[in-house]
C-alpha cells in the first residue's frame, strides 16, 4: 500500500504537469490582472478543499516565497458566524454564493475549490459569479463535473481518488502562487 500511494500520486503530477499546464499559466494570468487592477481573490471549498482555500489565500495575503507587498484574498471559508447564519436562512448550498453576492464585484476571480466537481455550494457561488460578470476559475478533480464546465477557467486533476487529487491540488495551488507572487516580485 505505501508503495502504491506513493506511484499513484507520482503519476498523477507527472499526467497533470503534462497535460495542465495551459491551464495553470492562465488563472496564474487570471489572477495577477485582478490584483493589478485592484481586485480581490475570493476562494473555497469543503472538507480539505476549505483548508486548501484557506491555504492558497494565506500565501497570498501574508507571503508564498519572497518579500512583498500583500495581495487582496478571502477565503470564504472562515467567518463561522456568516456560514452558519447562511445555512440556516438560506440552506448549505447558498453559504459561499451569499458571500459572492455580497463581497464579489467584478475585476474579482471566484475560485472554487472541488474534487468531484460536484458540489452544489461551489458551483452555486461560480453560477453567481459568471451571472455578474465575475471572472470564475475551478480547481476540480475526476472530470471537473458542472464546476469545471461553466467557469472561465478550468484546471482539473483527472482522477477519482478524493486523497489522490487533494495531493496534485496542493502542488497546483503552490505553483500557482508562485507565478502570481513572481508577476510581482522579480
Amino acid at each position: 500500500m505505501f508503495d502504491a500511494a506513493f506511484a499513484d500520486t507520482v503519476a498523477l503530477h507527472q499526467r497533470v504537469a503534462a497535460e495542465g499546464r495551459e491551464a495553470i499559466e492562465r488563472a496564474a494570468r487570471v489572477i495577477v490582472e485582478a490584483l493589478r487592477r485592484g481586485g480581490k481573490v475570493l476562494v473555497f471549498g469543503n472538507g480539505g478543499s476549505a483548508a486548501d482555500a484557506q491555504h492558497m489565500a494565506a500565501e497570498l495575503v501574508g507571503r508564498f516565497q519572497r518579500e512583498r507587498a500583500g495581495m487582496a484574498a478571502v477565503a470564504l471559508t472562515t467567518d463561522t458566524s456568516v456560514l452558519t447564519s447562511v445555512a440556516n436562512d438560506y440552506g448549505f448550498e447558498r453559504v459561499f454564493a451569499r458571500q459572492v453576492e455580497a463581497l464579489g464585484r467584478p475585476g474579482d476571480v471566484v475560485f472554487g475549490i472541488s474534487t468531484s466537481g460536484g458540489s452544489p455550494n461551489v458551483i452555486a457561488a461560480l453560477t453567481i459569479a459568471r451571472d455578474a460578470g465575475i471572472e470564475t476559475i475551478a480547481l476540480t478533480g475526476s472530470d471537473g463535473g458542472a464546476a469545471g464546465r461553466n467557469v472561465d477557467v478550468h484546471i482539473n486533476v483527472p482522477s477519482a481518488s478524493t486523497p489522490r487529487v487533494q495531493e496534485v491540488h496542493r502542488t497546483l495551488l503552490h505553483v500557482l502562487c508562485d507565478l502570481v507572487e513572481r508577476a510581482f516580485v522579480a
